[in-house]
């Protein structure tokens, strides 16, 4: 696809920003326009990649930010574009999608009208994309232009930190993340043996079928051969990592509220596990370390709830889950794990032999909080991770070695298909309203926690939305937290 495009750039060389309004790339802009109008209308903004000011066929996310300031040739450029439109083209997608019935006919009908006004067919939106991104390679004002505007805004309110009076209200805010590690470490040291139960063990195990490591190793070289060296496996290689370092769950079920399941839409106004066949829902992400850019790989299994307890229970509420990510070395091999809930919080690190950790400023700011360090993980290895009944808190990672019988398997689906799901009456709606947030997931330490600036804390959120500091400013993903903390 990158060669595809860059192709077209070159073939389009001559079309600079000053011919724009000679042709039809001038109606592109209102296609744009009336597009955008009818999504913000609507309320269905995807609220996944930033938009990036000026350029209206592009989204960014952090990692492809991370490049903006580099140097980079022109087969890098175009390589940097491709990615930044396959975002933009995919969200506008699911945006249209997304759009009410009337809304999309109404829209329809707008687009049909910019045509007329001279006589022809109203551009498509691919063709639009693809034009305006010719004019904008061959442009070295407009390059410097989009390396200016292609950042994304952080996931922290800055005036709620204001009028809480951060610089004082993150002190006690402190003291109670060191209690909490604290306690977490309590409880990663205590034998699995002793651990409480309060219902039934049940393991979920992925697909069988795993890779050896000579065949990930070569299978990321193959996939990387492109201008910025980025790993991008797809398809049948894609599904075969996926399974490699697919983790195990040990759930504590005591409930239904520990059942986990499949994501969908009811009647009422709020997403809800619509099966308890278990799903873990993956994506693919990446980190950059050192010049080298390393692949990720996400895994998320929701639950229906978090049930509240007895009293005021501020962090109980509707939908819960945990992500694990798996982050690989550049031969292949796992070398850092880390966790976090979809409310962003509660993030743990679970280095590898391979992570060595870094001394960290003494400051009250969140870094790396690591319960457990696991072993190097061989290619015959397969984590298990223990989640509590009710809470659903990672308790324990443990390195097993040969295969789990008589569990259930569960199957694997893909965070993008959250963003477009069917209703019940026809349409589609995203899980996550345009700000990311999955409605319905409030949680009562809203009230308690906004001073720190993470908009609606504790609250189920969408992937590229996740703060996961209260005291300091850290996204889940930022390309260089790994690099922040350890080193390979």
């Amino acid at each position: 696809a990158a060669l595809l495009f860059l192709a077209w750039l070159a073939g389009c060389a001559g079309v600079s920003r000053q011919d724009l309004s000679a042709g039809p790339e001038e109606e592109c802009w209102k296609v744009f326009q009336r597009v955008d109008q009818a999504v913000a209308s609507a309320g269905v903004g995807d609220g996944m990649a930033a938009r990036v000011e000026g350029f209206p066929y592009l989204r960014v996310d952090r990692f492809l930010a991370s490049y903006a300031g580099e140097k980079m040739s022109d087969a890098q450029f175009a390589e940097w574009m491709s990615r930044m439109v396959a975002l933009g083209s995919q969200a506008r997608s699911i945006e249209i999608a997304n759009l009410p019935a009337h809304e999309a006919e109404s829209l329809g009908h707008a687009l049909r009208d910019i045509g007329r006004e001279r006589a022809r067919a109203s551009p498509s939106l691919a063709d639009c994309t693809a034009r305006l991104a010719a004019a904008d390679y061959a442009d070295p004002e407009r390059r410097s232009v989009l390396r200016a505007a292609a950042g994304v805004p952080d996931d922290y309110t800055t005036w709620h930190r204001v009028a809480g009076l951060y610089w004082l209200t993150r002190i006690p805010f402190a003291r109670g993340v060191r209690k909490w590690q604290a306690e977490v470490r309590e409880s990663f040291a205590q034998p699995l043996s002793v651990m409480p139960v309060s219902g039934e063990l049940k393991t979920y195990v992925p697909p069988p079928g795993r890779l050896s490591a000579a065949e990930t190793a070569a299978l990321l070289g193959r996939t990387s051969a492109n201008a910025l060296g980025i790993p991008d496996p797809r398809g049948a290689d894609l599904d075969a990592l996926f399974r490699t370092y697919a983790p195990e769950f040990v759930v504590d079920t005591a409930g239904d509220a520990d059942l986990p399941g499949e994501l969908g839409w009811r009647e009422d106004a709020m997403p809800h596990l619509v099966s308890q066949l278990p799903v873990v829902y993956r994506r693919v992400s990446h980190a950059r370390y050192q010049g080298q850019t390393l692949l990720q790989l996400n895994y998320w299994l929701w639950f229906p709830e978090r049930p509240k307890g007895a009293g005021w229970d501020i962090l109980g509420g509707h939908l819960d889950g945990v992500l694990w990510r798996v982050t690989l070395a550049p031969d292949g091999s796992p070398w850092v794990y880390d966790s976090i809930h979809p409310c962003g919080c509660y993030h743990l690190f679970f280095p590898t032999a391979r992570a060595v950790p870094k001394a960290q400023p003494d400051t009250l700011d969140e870094t790396a909080f690591i319960p457990q360090a696991l072993p190097r993980i061989g290619p015959d290895a397969r984590v298990e991770l223990r989640l509590e009944s009710g809470t659903h808190y990672l308790q324990r990672v443990v390195v097993q070695d040969g295969p789990v019988h008589g569990v259930a398997e569960y199957g694997f689906a893909e965070d993008d298909s959250l963003r477009s799901l069917p209703l019940p009456g026809g349409g589609r709606r995203s899980l996550f309203r345009p700000d990311g947030i999955v409605p319905g997931t409030e949680r009562g330490e809203r009230w308690l926690f906004w001073p720190m600036g993470v908009p609606e804390p504790g609250a189920m959120r969408q992937w590229g939305r996740h703060a996961t500091a209260f005291i300091g400013r850290r996204h889940f993903d930022d390309p260089d937290l790994l690099e922040r903390y350890f080193t390979l």
